[in-house]
């Protein structure tokens, strides 16, 4: 029996999280007990949003209204679907929003699976691909320094199209954050403007959450001792680092 349970549970509490992690599953059989989607979805990324609340498994069908998640998630398109790709981005190049050259630049899944499945990470019965967290500003900040622990690089940042951090993530191995774009802002009811998407590789999940327990403590300390620093120094006084940790420890008693 999986973890997530707790997993999820850590990442809530320790990054103050308001929206549940999501997993996301690339399968090419869906697991007994995982329904089909039964509803219209206006873009692949709407799945991320209807995710907090249930498991169910989509097929290239489901995506019909999306022919850019279809493309991004390398599933078998309709001839419809192809269509609708290519007047997309005619309109995107008439505006200059993804030119030709900028194509190429797009993450796609390297290989094929027939079913993209998603649920609240707590109640995953597969292990993810993918889980995605919607943060903050400040959340991000702790993500990303416990990224550049566990992967000695800093996190890549991604525009349009939001879907796109999917392959990011999978064909990589490697966690990435999504600023998301215009479509999955107007798509998602939980994607205000303040929020961006985080996204960090399922299989190695365990060891994120292990360096964000360290770092969301030192962050909470370091976050304390840094505004006593500054009520000082706004008072007058031009403390020293050690005198600032003097009246931090005193002020810990």
């Amino acid at each position: 029996m999986s973890n997530y349970a707790d997993l999820a549970q850590e990442l809530i509490s320790l990054l103050q999280l308001k929206q549940p992690p999501i997993a996301i599953s690339l399968v090419d059989e869906i697991p007994a007990g995982i329904a089909n989607y039964s509803g219209v979805a206006p873009a692949g990324c709407r799945f991320w949003q209807e995710a907090a609340s249930a498991a169910f498994a989509t097929s290239a069908v489901d995506h019909s209204l999306c022919s850019i998640g279809v493309h991004t998630h390398n599933l078998e398109p309709s001839p419809e679907q192809q269509a609708d790709l290519m007047d997309a981005l005619k309109v995107f190049a008439d505006l200059g929003y993804v030119r030709t050259e900028d194509i190429p630049q797009i993450p796609v899944l390297k290989s094929r699976s027939r079913y993209v499945v998603y649920a609240p990470l707590a109640a995953s019965a597969l292990r993810p691909d993918i889980v995605l967290l919607f943060v903050s500003s400040n959340q991000m900040l702790i993500l990303s320094e416990a990224v550049q622990q566990v992967e000695n690089q800093n996190t890549p940042a991604l525009g349009r199209p939001a879907c796109a951090v999917v392959p990011q993530v999978v064909n990589s191995g490697r966690a990435a954050l999504s600023l998301g774009c215009c479509g999955a802002r107007a798509y998602l009811d939980n994607f205000a403007d303040e929020i961006a998407i985080f996204a960090l590789p399922g299989a190695t999940l365990s060891v994120y959450v292990e360096r964000l327990r360290v770092l969301a403590s030192a962050n909470h300390v370091l976050s304390r001792f840094h505004h006593l620093r500054r009520a000082d120094i706004l008072s007058g006084n031009r403390p020293s680092i050690e005198r600032s940790l003097e009246l931090f420890a005193v002020s810990q008693q």
